[in-house]
């Protein structure tokens, strides 16, 4: 059914496809009694899916990424989908438009996205004020960023600004610098730079669990040199990883790759990158800290390889674009299955049991 419901939509451009199906699923289960009834039919309750972390319990490790649900409009309606939790934002102190249309683009063949949006958020006022009513359940996360305009001078100010208006009604936050679609943003991933900002933000929200997202073109170096940081800074956690600048080993014809332009890839051509990353990070800091998988995520043999490589937790974007509103429930079912075929009570004790560098 939703092979053809996407193939309509994708008739539309990406962005004007996303706007409308996001609103029909933000109006269409408004009604709370709706929504508990569609978890019902739709959410997995397994016990093997349950994961303890960041001092939280997740019903299902599968979560939504940042990006999707920016401002905290809909995250209800996601959680009822089937998420263990929804990542809002990412939310910037004040409210910007993000880069000029068209900035979101398919590679269909790639089961890829394209997207320079730029951080196009409604700012941390009006997040705050949706994230503090309640949350019907759902594990929320708050990712945070700094406004285009903001002088690089001015970027650690933007992080606590947005995490500290935050922090008071999300479960956890993270903090972006692994962006390609805001000037300078990625240069604060250098670990002379990165210090002091987490620490700022550290700070600001005190015990709030504190996550950082990275990149998946840094050096692998640089990858160990962010962890070590992590852990000497006491986050409780890394997302591995946002999009990618590269455009190697795309399927997509090349004259359709320049056409688009810049922007960060997601989906599938990620997968093989993030998975090395996630690997290496679970080298380096073992299970002293929650390792979040994102990138190229589409169905449950790929979330058990995140799992097994030594991600507590992972999340979807462009898989939940191509695989629809039953995704997260799926998968979710899937690494129950495999869990349980693999003779573990829970998909939480499998973490980390195969970490072989590559």
């Amino acid at each position: 059914m939703y092979r053809l419901v996407r193939g309509l939509l994708f008739l539309l451009p990406a962005e004007t496809a996303h706007r409308l199906t996001f609103a029909a699923l933000r109006v269409a289960l408004a009604p709370a009694p709706l929504r508990a009834l569609v978890r019902r039919l739709a959410a997995p309750r397994d016990p093997a899916l349950r994961v303890d972390a960041l001092g939280l319990s997740f019903p299902t490790p599968v979560g939504l990424a940042a990006g999707f649900d920016k401002d905290a409009a809909g995250f209800r309606q996601l959680g009822a989908l089937g998420f263990g939790f929804v990542e809002i934002g990412t939310v910037t102190p004040r409210p910007q438009p993000g880069n000029p249309k068209p900035r979101l683009f398919r590679l269909k063949k790639d089961r890829a996205l394209v997207n320079r949006l730029g951080f196009n958020n409604r700012g941390m006022e009006a997040a705050a004020k949706r994230l503090a009513k309640t949350h019907a359940g759902v594990v929320v996360g708050a990712n945070v960023g700094r406004n285009k305009t903001t002088p690089e001078d001015g970027a650690i100010d933007d992080y606590v600004a947005a995490a500290t208006a935050l922090a008071p009604a999300a479960d956890y936050l993270v903090v972006n610098v692994s962006s390609p679609n805001t000037p300078g943003l990625r240069d604060l991933q250098a670990v002379e730079r990165l210090r002091p900002l987490l620490e700022a933000v550290r700070g600001a929200v005190g015990a709030k669990p504190l996550l950082l997202k990275i990149a998946p073109d840094l050096a692998d170096e640089d990858v160990d040199a962010v962890a070590d940081l992590a852990l000497d800074l006491r986050l409780d956690g890394i997302i591995a990883t946002n999009t990618t600048i590269s455009r190697e080993n795309l399927a997509s014809a090349p004259a359709r790759i320049e056409a688009i332009g810049p922007g960060g890839v997601s989906g599938n051509p990620l997968a093989e990158r993030s998975l090395h990353i996630l690997r290496r990070l679970r080298a380096r800091v073992g299970d002293r800290l929650v390792l979040v998988a994102a990138g190229g995520i589409e169905d449950a043999t790929g979330a058990w390889a995140r799992i097994e490589a030594g991600a507590t937790l992972v999340q979807l974007y462009t898989g939940f674009v191509y695989g629809g509103p039953a995704a997260p429930a799926r998968i979710a079912r899937g690494l129950a299955a495999e869990a349980r075929n693999r003779g573990y009570a829970r998909v939480q004790d499998a973490v980390g049991r195969s970490t072989t560098l590559q």
